[in-house]
């Protein structure tokens, strides 16, 4: 990522993210400690989404082609969630993991950089190829700061501190996220219909998103329907998860995937 320096960028950002970080971990030891934190992270967030605006433009399409692109959009989605989450419940920990996991995206970015191409195939130059990718990466960063719920809750039943309370906030954002999950498929069929004539053809990853889809929607009526079993749902949001990062790196190193129309690089 070598157009406006992405490593520098990254180092900012995370640097900013972390310091923020420690000022909201120590906020009762230091005067005005969580405004400053609150800016710090902030700030590092307002930087990296600078880079993509600016990325967007010098490469002269929208920055969503290659994995590194969608790491980078996942970097700024969930540290916008964990903000924004942290804001809303005060959960410590959720903008913790939401940053960490940011953080992680930004280094693998640093350690394996990839070169950006102006040119767009033919498929991906559709109206539906923004909307399309924006909400699934929204619904993905949703997503995955609910299933730290399901890792926070086992391990708090285990030694029986765990509160009803938490898994109605992972609620919550199943909810947002599966939202925008069903946006996702909506806006990749009316794609797919435009790019290869055919709004749905069982590919791979098409294939594996509608299980992430009803894995998310298998945990959302059995919340409804048994909202005392806790322990089931919790494995039932962990599982969703894991379905959920099959549909969105695990294919790719599956042997299936090299016959997929999603796959657009080499």
């Amino acid at each position: 990522m070598d157009i406006i320096n992405f490593d520098n960028t990254a180092f900012i950002t995370i640097a900013l993210w972390m310091i923020g970080s420690l000022f909201i971990l120590v906020d009762r030891k230091i005067k005005n400690g969580r405004i400053i934190g609150n800016l710090l992270t902030f700030s590092g967030t307002v930087v990296i989404i600078v880079f993509v605006i600016i990325l967007w433009i010098e490469i002269e399409r929208p920055p969503f082609r290659t994995i590194g692109e969608t790491r980078l959009w996942y970097a700024v989605f969930l540290s916008i969630v964990g903000i924004l989450t942290f804001r809303r419940w005060n959960y410590k920990w959720f903008l913790f993991y939401s940053l960490g996991f940011s953080i992680l995206f930004l280094i693998i970015n640093i350690l394996h950089p990839e070169n950006f191409d102006k040119t767009l195939m033919p498929a991906l130059q559709s109206p539906w190829f923004v909307p399309h990718v924006i909400v699934y990466m929204l619904s993905y960063a949703l997503l995955g700061v609910s299933s730290v719920v399901s890792a926070w809750g086992l391990y708090l039943i285990k030694f029986k501190t765990f509160k009803l309370e938490l898994l109605d906030k992972a609620d919550n954002l199943v909810y947002m996220g599966f939202s925008l999950l069903t946006l996702g498929l909506l806006f990749g069929a009316l794609w797919a219909k435009e790019a290869w004539g055919h709004y749905w053809t069982w590919d791979p990853k098409e294939t594996w998103a509608l299980l992430t889809w009803l894995s998310y929607l298998l945990y959302i009526h059995f919340r409804y329907r048994h909202k005392q079993k806790t322990i089931i749902a919790l494995w039932i949001l962990a599982l969703a998860f894991i379905v959920l990062l099959i549909c969105w790196v695990g294919i790719n190193y599956l042997a299936v995937s090299g016959n997929s129309v999603h796959t657009y690089t080499n």
